[in-house]
């Protein structure tokens, strides 16, 4: 299950929508416009994909160009203009979001998936000194062995309000290609499909090209 960290600092105010689409860090993002992806241009997952909810099917929007507007937590920062990106939702809390970014090269791939890994590992922290409302736990899942591999970690986040969130995020790369999952609903460690959600990174990953 990997290890867990908890620290009690600042955060900012972010409660289960921080794993959502709707949360993240309020930055200045270039407006996404719907686009058509060209053909060589990396694949997303379909909702089929992700992990299945018991209650709703999974719906998504188009592939659009440009940064998602709000960013999401932990890996937003970091976005350039060029991310591609595309949402999906369920008829609840559950929602789900792709991201995925063409490198110049393959280092400089390799260097930003290193860079996305870090924002994440240090993402509970981060947040808790933001917000002393929050307290914000992680855990660190491992690696997905699929082309250049693929790393997955899950985010807790309770308020002092009373709200429970849990979010799964994974990097993963393909070459000059790097892609990020996330998944969010209310809950805990308890409720995350973690299986189903390594499955969901597997295919994102291979289904790039």
């Amino acid at each position: 299950m990997g290890e867990t960290m908890q620290i009690r600092t600042r955060g900012i105010r972010t409660t289960v929508a921080a794993l959502a689409a709707v949360a993240g860090v309020a930055a200045a993002a270039v407006p996404a416009a719907a686009a058509t992806p060209a053909s060589d241009t990396p694949r997303f997952v379909e909702p089929a994909d992700l992990p299945p909810h018991p209650s709703s099917p999974w719906y998504a929007g188009a592939v659009t160009a440009g940064q998602p507007d709000p960013l999401p937590m932990c890996v937003g920062d970091a976005l350039p203009s060029t991310t591609w990106h595309r949402e999906y939702w369920t008829e609840y809390d559950t929602n789900a979001q792709q991201l995925t970014v063409e490198g110049r090269s393959e280092q400089w791939a390799k260097d930003f998936a290193a860079l996305l890994r870090k924002d994440l590992a240090s993402c509970a922290k981060k947040l808790m000194q933001q917000d002393p409302d929050i307290t914000a736990t992680q855990k660190y899942y491992g690696r997905l062995n699929v082309e250049e591999g693929a790393d997955v970690y899950g985010i807790h986040t309770a308020s002092a309000w009373g709200s429970s969130d849990i979010g799964l995020f994974s990097v993963g790369r393909d070459g000059a290609t790097v892609t990020v999952v996330r998944w969010g609903q209310m809950g805990t460690f308890q409720h995350a499909q973690v299986a189903d959600f390594k499955a969901t990174t597997v295919t994102a990953v291979n289904k790039l090209y």
